[in-house]
Order: structure tokens, then C-alpha cells, then sequence
């Protein structure tokens, strides 16, 4: 089933490169809202070596037809070498709710 709304998932390093990613995403239209959770841990395994690490979990609320430009743009902008980047169709909501989303990701 095709949707027109996605969710995308990423992390930030610091809660100060978090706001910044958020805010950039939606002066440029990328993204209608950005959610930033409270710090979180990640375990995971980067070039041989086991980390664990705070991190923020980014979630980013856009329209499917950005997710493409936001793909472009995340890595560019984020300072790790291989962000995290999850796309999750939503696949209902609230009209109303879900139309502020295209509008907001329109110039």
C-alpha cells in the first residue's frame, strides 16, 4: 500500500547537534516536525570495536515525496560518518493531522 506520509528515524551524537538537525529539517521544508526524545543508549558495533554510547533519537515527520531530498541532505549534514536513517510509512492517522504534514513540507 503506497502512503503519502513516512516517518524517519535517526540519532544524534548530542542533544545540541539534535535541535540543530531538527530545526535545519524543518526551515527547509524536509520535514513538518521533529520530535527529539530524551537522551537514549545505543550498543552497537562500528568498525570492529563494541560501543556504548548516549545518543538522541530523532523522529521526523515528513511527506513521502521528501524523503528522497531528506536522504540527500541528513548525511551532509550530520556528523556521523553513516547516520542512522529508517524510513517507516505511516499508514493511517488523522486527516487533519496528516495534511498539515504536506502543507508544512511545501514552500
Amino acid at each position: 500500500m503506497a502512503t503519502d506520509h513516512v516517518l524517519v528515524l535517526t540519532t544524534a551524537p548530542s542533544e545540541e547537534e539534535g535541535r540543530r538537525l531538527a530545526r535545519e529539517l524543518v526551515d527547509a521544508r524536509l520535514a513538518a516536525c521533529v520530535q527529539m526524545s530524551s537522551q537514549i543508549r545505543s550498543v552497537y558495533r562500528w568498525k570492529g570495536e563494541v560501543y556504548d554510547e548516549p545518543e538522541w533519537q530523532l523522529w521526523i515527520k515528513t511527506a513521502s515525496d521528501k524523503v528522497e531530498d531528506l536522504m540527500a541532505w541528513l548525511p551532509e549534514h550530520h556528523s556521523y560518518e553513516v547516520p542512522e536513517l529508517i524510513v517507516l510509512p505511516i499508514t493511517g492517522g488523522w486527516s487533519p493531522y496528516l495534511d498539515w504534514i504536506t502543507a508544512e513540507t511545501r514552500a
